[in-house]
């Protein structure tokens, strides 16, 4: 469309079923857009998104010869790309497209108030119109990609993901912060509701991914910068010192076994103890010695050296330093995991004061053949075997108060398979699950809980309030009220297991930093949309994950590390990826170089460069701008301005909202 052309606006009016139409009196809305300025087309339509009401918008910028489009219907954030397609399949310029929020904004806020609400989507179609008549046709721009991927985090999600995308033909580059990759799973003994091993299942895509030859594994070392864009990201990362050669090390453990140093293991959650020099357990992935440097005596008090001394590949280097790897790679996917709530927080259930009460990942520890008790269940006291055991649900979840809003989902499943171990482990032990609701929702879950039932483990309906410990016997009270019953009881058992809630990584805060990308209110890594974009951001080139975007167990954990790789398959097949125009320009003119814009963007996309001597100017890097605005809300001078959103577009709609 020339400049100079008037513009032919049309609008399409959303029913949504009867989300809309339920509220508000569309065909009022129709009549009343009709008669504004420079619409030549109006009318509704049940379902403007769906193939009909595409083809409607289609046959009439043709039929009218449009030159702009307006629908009013949902959120943009749904289905304005649909639209702007549905445009550009007609021949018009994709963001010569605006679009009216009546169902989020109007309808489902109005409920109960048709008049109000059939008023407000008038109001809001005319603000619509106002911006629509000043929209100019824009340009995305395209970039090419590196074909690589890095992902952040070697538990099964990310293990999964490095898989897919190595197996599709590109390189990978897996990081992982801890010695060995294979995170929580690697600590579990078997896996609901089929009771398989986890080892058995997870052993080996740890081997596959140790020995893929598109996957470069980068255990022991962390991302400490991430710059550029989607394609084009250049990443460091910080490989911390083994003071072990990794190519050297055949994992043969003689060091270990002369090592005089022994310290808790943090892969038992301090039940077993390791040395000083050491893997974190036997199917470590790379199968590579570690030496702790602030519990070696080398490091600590200048003396010993017996690991150097004894290993037989000589593979020991004390003198080994960090380092920086740089790397360029074209997209970025967070499966980072999740931590455990502490339990000490909540003192009334004596986590850390009485040494039986437990965690349901220490009792993991307790039942799994490698773990510190070779798979034997016995009291953390004494090491005697509990003849009577409860779990208790809910250790943090669910407690807006004191803990997290939110279910964690994997506990109540993760409970009923530890009561049915105790059942297998020690024959004729009294068992029994405390919880407030059982949330069992997955295949074959259901099925599970009435196979522990019938197994005579016991299921009480109450909130357990406070544990005491008998400390002649080490046994702990349970006071609590069974709210079926109705009724306040005291009850005491040999063991107790907590079911703590799971939360975000306590390094999330800088890894968003890091990665530019939003949390939620919950803490966890938040999608683009929940439902269409589920492992997307709003960063384009990085995906989530896992339990890195939430609570969840390890089926939904894989399908979901499937669909991130999937999704970044996408450019990274392409080569090429076409990014959104609506980004900010700076008018030279009326620039003075002071600097606020550089300062605020949270992209880092805006940089001061000097024009002349003395003189400064601002530049943006429309790869990384993200079109957030707040440079130009900044700007004291008014020299930035947003593509799609500038002032004149802006006032336009404040002007006909205030007219109505």
């Amino acid at each position: 469309m020339s400049e100079k052309e008037e513009p032919r606006i049309g609008v399409f009016i959303c029913h949504c079923g009867t989300n809309i139409a339920g509220v508000v009196d569309v065909k009022q809305v129709v009549d009343f857009t009709s008669k504004q300025p420079n619409v030549v087309f109006a009318t509704d339509y049940t379902y403007m998104c769906s193939d009909p009401g595409q083809a409607l918008i289609k046959d009439s910028i043709k039929e009218h010869k449009l030159n702009r489009v307006v629908v009013a219907a949902c959120s943009p954030r749904m289905h304005e790309p649909t639209f702007r397609k549905t445009c550009q399949e007609a021949g018009l310029n994709p963001y010569l497209f605006e679009m009216a929020n009546i169902r989020e904004q109007c309808c489902w806020v109005h409920m109960g108030e048709p008049e109000k609400a059939t008023e407000k989507a008038k109001a809001l179609v005319k603000a619509a119109l106002a911006k629509a008549s000043l929209l100019e046709p824009l340009t995305p721009m395209e970039f090419n990609v590196e074909r690589s991927a890095l992902i952040i985090g070697g538990g099964i999600a990310g293990i999964q993901a490095a898989l897919d995308l190595a197996n599709a033909g590109f390189h990978v580059y897996l990081v992982e912060k801890e010695p060995s990759i294979g995170g929580h799973m690697a600590q579990l003994d078997k896996t609901f509701p089929t009771l398989d091993c986890s080892a058995c299942i997870l052993t080996p895509k740890m081997v596959d991914v140790g020995r893929h030859p598109n996957i470069t594994l980068l255990t022991y070392c962390e991302a400490q910068e991430v710059e550029g864009f989607i394609g084009n990201f250049k990443v460091k990362i910080l490989r911390k010192a083994r003071y072990v050669d990794e190519k050297a090390c055949t994992g043969c453990g003689v060091c270990a076994q002369k090592c005089p140093v022994k310290v808790p293991s943090e892969f038992d959650l301090g039940l077993g103890m390791r040395k000083a020099i050491y893997i974190p357990f036997p199917q470590s992935v790379p199968i590579t010695h570690t030496i702790d440097k602030e519990n070696c005596l080398y490091f600590t008090r200048g003396v010993c050296k017996v690991c150097e001394k004894f290993c037989p590949a000589k593979a020991i280097r004390f003198d080994q330093q960090d380092e920086t790897i740089e790397l360029k790679v074209g997209i970025i996917i967070n499966a980072t995991g999740y931590d455990l709530f502490n339990a000490k927080k909540l003192p009334q259930y004596g986590y850390g004061k009485y040494k039986n009460v437990i965690t349901g990942l220490e009792f993991e520890r307790l039942v799994n053949a490698s773990g510190p008790t070779g798979g034997k269940i016995v009291r953390p006291s004494d090491g005697k075997t509990p003849k009577s055991v409860a779990f208790i649900q809910c250790i943090g979840s669910r407690d807006e108060h004191h803990g997290v809003p939110y279910c964690s989902r994997i506990c109540c499943m993760a409970s009923l398979k530890h009561a049915h171990q105790v059942k297998e482990k020690i024959p004729g032990a009294e068992v029994c699950v405390f919880y407030i609701d059982l949330r069992c929702f997955g295949k074959g879950y259901e099925e599970f809980l009435v196979r522990v039932q019938d197994e005579g483990i016991r299921l009480v309906r109450g909130k357990v309030s406070e544990i005491y410990e008998n400390p002649e016997t080490g046994n702990l009270r349970l006071r609590l009220e069974d709210t079926l019953l109705g009724e306040v009881m005291e009850t005491e058992f040999e063991l107790v297991v907590l079911a703590v809630a799971l939360v975000p990584r306590a390094e999330a805060p800088a890894l968003q930093t890091l990665l530019k990308v939003s949390r939620g209110a919950d803490g966890f890594f938040l999608e683009a949309h929940p439902k269409l974009r589920p492992v997307e951001t709003h960063i384009p080139g990085i995906f989530i994950c896992g339990c890195a975007q939430g609570p969840k167990d390890i089926p939904d954990t894989v399908a979901q590390a499937s669909a991130a790789a999937a999704q970044a398959a996408i450019p990274l097949s392409q080569g090429k990826v076409t990014a959104e125009p609506l980004t900010a320009y700076v008018l030279e003119d009326y620039c003075s170089g002071c600097g606020v814009c550089e300062a605020i963007c949270p992209y880092k996309a805006i940089e001061l460069k000097e024009v002349e001597e003395g003189k400064r100017r601002a530049e943006v890097n429309e790869a990384l701008c993200q079109g957030c605005g707040l440079c130009g809300a900044a700007c004291p001078s008014k020299a930035i301005v947003l593509r799609g959103f500038t002032e004149p577009q802006l006032m336009s709609q404040i002007e006909a909202l205030s007219s109505v």
